[in-house]
């Protein structure tokens, strides 16, 4: 029976043990009811959706690496397009034929756009690492204490006061947990849940169903910290094998700039000087002046798309994601400008 058809029933029957309420009493319950339904509701959004946002602005934009650019892409496309009007007001057209500006502001929308995810991608692979190192020990120290006879509570709240790096506080939270009376599946499962990361959910699965089963917890444990560690094994030997051909993209990447230094600084200006003499001296064939500033700029705009691309190429190649790579693009991107607006 809900509250509205409990109340419904005491205005009808009231109670045996007790005169019925007044009308008034009753209309201060309904109130406060009301009152405390809306608080509910309002605290229910404001835990998910854009009333999340709204109230934890920065712990939504920076709990997953693809949030940010809620405010980096708005905030790229603020600079890119304010730069083009501005230079175009001040200077008019010409001005995007003339100079590179327009170019460095592209630049810098990307810059922009790019690095905050690159940090918090990399910030956020750094945690899963060390979490996904520090399960195997846990679930081994788990499974040794439960075959000494302890219930797994109690193996839990004794190995909280170990140290397991950055998973100890996420172990302190399921003693708890568990301290307050959740049970162990639930617990568990809270566990994984807070640890974010397909590893800890697989491993957490495993041992709640053989928990729930009744089985031997035991030897699921061991299971689970020998697949962890075996799979954290595997990743480490793939990064490691999959490290020479990222370094073959950034190579192949600074030899392109070396390349195009080289070409522009001794072939061009052979090649203009050349050209100049001939159209001074009247000469008629197929070389005449020729316009350093356009190919500078047509090889910068070279150089950086390759930079970007690289990047995502070698962040696939090196870890397996494509949004692993813009760190690479971003360090490409930015020498390649550098190279092109202070050196060539």
């Amino acid at each position: 029976m809900g509250f509205t058809d409990l109340l419904t029933h005491l205005k009808s029957h009231g109670k045996a043990s007790s005169p019925p309420m007044k009308s008034n009493e009753m209309e201060t319950v309904e109130a406060e009811f009301s009152e405390i339904t809306r608080k509910l509701e309002h605290e229910r959004k404001s835990r998910e959706g854009i009333g999340r946002f709204l109230r934890h602005p920065l712990r939504v934009l920076t709990e997953k690496p693809v949030n940010i650019l809620i405010i980096c892409i708005p905030l790229a496309l603020i600079i890119f397009i304010g730069g083009f009007f501005y230079l175009v007001k001040a200077h008019g057209m010409y001005v995007l034929f003339s100079t590179t500006t327009v170019d460095d502001f592209a630049v810098f929308a990307v810059l922009v756009a790019i690095i905050p995810v690159a940090l918090l991608d990399f910030r956020e692979q750094i945690r899963v690492r060390n979490l996904e190192n520090a399960l195997p020990n846990f679930f081994r120290d788990l499974a040794g204490m439960n075959d000494s006879g302890m219930t797994l509570p109690n193996a839990v709240h004794l190995v909280a006061s170990a140290e397991y790096g950055t998973l100890t506080p996420h172990i302190r939270k399921l003693d708890n947990e568990m301290s307050w009376g959740v049970n162990f599946v639930e617990a568990l499962y809270r566990f994984g849940k807070g640890l974010g990361t397909k590893m800890a959910d697989r491993s957490v699965d495993l041992i709640a169903n053989a928990s729930k089963a009744g089985g031997d917890v035991s030897e699921v444990l061991r299971a689970a910290a020998k697949d962890t560690f075996e799979v954290v094994n595997l990743q480490t030997e793939r990064s490691n094998n999959m490290l020479i051909y990222v370094i073959i993209v950034l190579v192949s990447f600074m030899v392109f700039l070396f390349v195009i230094a080289i070409l522009v600084s001794s072939f061009l200006t052979t090649m203009a000087t050349a050209g100049s003499a001939a159209v001074a001296a009247g000469a008629s064939g197929f070389m005449g002046a020729i316009d350093i500033f356009v190919y500078k700029r047509l090889f910068s705009h070279a150089a950086i798309l390759q930079g970007f691309f690289s990047g995502l190429v070698a962040g696939q190649m090196g870890e397996g994601r494509v949004i692993a790579g813009l760190k690479y693009s971003a360090l490409m991107v930015i020498i390649a400008w550098i190279t092109f607006r202070f050196f060539i």
